[in-house]
């Protein structure tokens, strides 16, 4: 037996990465948390991870994938939210032993297992979104749209000041939505909606943060404030459009 406790960081990430099961690989060149996810799902289907099984705590799994923490955290929060895993407190992450009520029709969690299903899963995006503008015009209310107007400003704030400009901006762009969501008072769209929202997560944050780094910011409030001017204006004739040009998607494929 050797102590970790002498060996270097590179040594002992090495050391866990032998020991790890085979399903967990070394995503260094990824870093994606739907990499992640299929790691983990990938053990479950193959029974590697069995019903019950728990995994190793997200500071080894971090170590033994080559990644950051913070996607650890990530995925296994998207795979907790869908029924698959489930935390214990004091005890650490488990697999599943039984279905949950939690867990989504299989067609929408099949969405995080194929890569190819992406742009299916932005035109379920993009038809969510655009329905829940709809309800939210219909049953909003003038308090809402008041808050609404507080989260713009606090964009603007954000765009014109230093500081750590992502993940500022990236809050509260998801509560700006949040609320969205919230004012078409209707359960079951914002529950659809956030998982939406949950599996998109990581290219939503990666949308903003290339956005800001190119000097783009801008461009994201204004997008925004089209949104809020859509609200307020109760004009509908170009939503489609506006909504899917909140996206972004080409710095994504620069």
């Amino acid at each position: 037996m050797y102590d970790k406790l002498h060996l270097t960081f590179e040594e002992r990430v090495s050391a866990m990465a032998s020991e790890a099961p085979s399903y967990i690989k070394n995503l260094r060149q990824e870093s994606v948390v739907q990499s992640v996810i299929r790691c983990i799902t990938d053990g479950i289907r193959s029974g590697e991870l069995k019903p019950g099984d728990r995994l190793m705590p997200e500071p080894e799994l971090a170590a033994s994938l080559g990644i950051a923490r913070s996607s650890v955290r990530e995925a296994i929060k998207i795979l907790t939210y869908l029924g698959v895993l489930e935390s214990k407190r004091s005890e650490g992450t488990f697999v599943c032993t039984g279905f949950k009520e939690s867990m989504i029709d299989p067609m929408i969690y099949g969405i995080i297992l194929n890569r190819d299903s992406f742009d299916d899963l932005m035109e379920l995006r993009q038809i969510l979104e655009t329905g829940t503008m709809q309800l939210a015009i219909l049953k909003g209310t003038d308090e809402e749209l008041s808050k609404l107007a507080g989260l713009l400003a606090e964009m603007k704030d954000i765009a014109a000041n230093s500081g750590n400009k992502v993940d500022d901006f990236f809050r509260t762009d998801n509560d700006f939505h949040d609320l969205i969501q919230e004012m078409g008072k209707n359960p079951l769209t914002d529950k659809i909606n956030r998982v939406v929202r949950t599996l998109t997560y990581a290219m939503r944050y990666d949308t903003v943060k290339a956005m800001i780094e190119s000097g783009r910011c801008e461009e994201l409030v204004e997008a925004h404030e089209r949104l809020y001017d859509i609200l307020l204006s109760k004009d509908i004739s170009n939503l489609d459009e506006d909504v899917r040009n909140t996206y972004f998607r080409e710095v994504l494929e620069q």
